[in-house]
């Protein structure tokens, strides 16, 4: 499948465009880096994500997903990869290398369109919760859009996926560092 078979699969998926993903990225002055409050308001949103995730006892198949990993750990992960996506500093590759294989990492987790939904849930409820974000509806409208069309695109990926491209292999890393 090429890139632009899986970004249309994804746009069917999720309703947003690959166009319209990128527009957390590209289409906000000034940037969301700045938006949102820097480096520190990306940690703020993927601590208020992933405490929502962690507290989420009426789906124990979606707290599942990410049962290897400390909550600490994943709010690290989530932020270095946030902070360098959106024009930061390269503080995902300075932990995890050179690529960030997004696909990659979630591959030896189901990630359905059901757990992606519930992904979501709990993002945008992160991202109106968000001190900086809450009256900027341009920057939350464009968030959501990358968001949407993220969760959607590791979906699609995933049905795509050879053992050798997993991380970790076929196993889940055993240093829950990923």
């Amino acid at each position: 499948m090429s890139k632009y078979e899986l970004r249309d699969k994804t746009t069917s998926l999720s309703g947003v465009t690959y166009e319209q993903s990128l527009l957390a990225s590209t289409a906000l002055t000034p940037p969301l880096l700045t938006r949102i409050g820097g480096p520190d308001g990306f940690h703020t949103l993927a601590s208020l994500f992933y405490d929502k995730v962690f507290a989420d006892r009426e789906n124990p198949w979606f707290l599942g997903i990410f049962a290897s990993s400390t909550k600490s750990e994943a709010v690290d992960n989530q932020y270095r990869f946030l902070v360098q996506s959106f024009g930061g500093e390269s503080l995902y590759k300075e932990k995890k290398g050179k690529y960030t294989r997004l696909v990659g990492r979630h591959a030896n987790y189901q990630i359905t369109p059901d757990a992606a939904e519930r992904w979501l849930v709990h993002m945008n409820c992160a991202i109106d919760e968000h001190e900086e974000l809450k009256q900027d509806e341009e920057a939350k409208e464009y968030l959501k859009k990358y968001f949407r069309f993220t969760a959607f695109y590791i979906v699609a990926a995933s049905v795509y996926m050879k053992n050798d491209q997993l991380s970790g292999g076929v196993q889940i890393d055993s240093g829950r560092v990923w």
